[in-house]
């Protein structure tokens, strides 16, 4: 049961600005270790340990082990959810913005947000396929069409559309609001599956020590043919 307590904890895990960097650290679905998490931190391996370990009880971060070594990662595809909703606040709290930067910029262009596209890239094609007819959005609910179906079939974009069990209880496709477009872009199962074939056909790549991603040449090239999205510079 959900009460008033147990929000606190959680919020009380969020409230710190080492655990808050750590968890970001994740947001891309990597698994990270203490260490690398620690960088992320700016905190020593002693600090990151204690961090990690009251993450690891409030179940926002699992622990998966490979040999000697101990990755983290976050625990659901709801607590990267938790996450942009908090960006999305932070970012309209009234605080004096600080000046955008280069690193600023790639990520509101092209990032992962969990296992799905955000930024720019990510609203941008959450708009063609509704344009298109192929997913429909109203409010904080999303389908697939027939016709989309078909068309992301033929695409060779894997969507599994079998029906949710209690063991899969993810959508299959939902809106999830950007912090940086303020418009949706697509989670769910569609979501997971278009970032996945935009990285496996290397349209996009992720960059070292970070959730932005690259846009390749091939991938504006295939994004114009396919889905008729081009760079901004060139969409004005």
């Amino acid at each position: 049961m959900v009460t008033a307590v147990s929000v606190a904890q959680v919020g009380a895990l969020v409230g710190d600005p080492a655990r808050v960097a750590m968890l970001q650290a994740l947001m891309d679905g990597r698994a990270l270790t203490a260490a690398e998490l620690a960088n992320a931190a700016g905190v020593t391996p002693q600090t990151a340990s204690g961090h990690l370990a009251r993450l690891l009880a409030g179940s926002l971060v699992t622990v998966v082990k490979q040999g000697r070594h101990r990755y983290h990662r976050l625990a659901s595809p709801q607590v990267a959810r938790l996450l942009e909703g908090l960006m999305l606040v932070a970012s309209d709290a009234g605080n004096p913005k600080p000046r955008a930067g280069t690193r600023d910029a790639q990520l509101r262009l092209a990032r992962t947000c969990y296992d799905h596209l955000a930024g720019w890239l990510g609203v941008s094609l959450a708009d063609t396929l509704m344009a298109r007819g192929w997913i429909e959005i109203a409010d904080d609910a999303a389908l697939v069409t027939p016709e989309g179906l078909r068309r992301l079939t033929a695409l060779g974009i894997g969507v599994d559309v079998g029906p949710i069990s209690i063991a899969r209880s993810r959508p299959l496709c939902r809106p999830c609001l950007d912090w940086s477009e303020r418009r949706p872009h697509l989670a769910g199962r569609l979501g997971a599956a278009l970032c996945t074939h935009c990285l496996e056909q290397g349209w996009v790549r992720k960059r070292s020590n970070s959730r932005a991603l690259e846009v390749t040449p091939i991938g504006w090239r295939a994004l114009d043919e396919v889905f008729e999205i081009r760079p901004p510079s060139a969409s004005k």
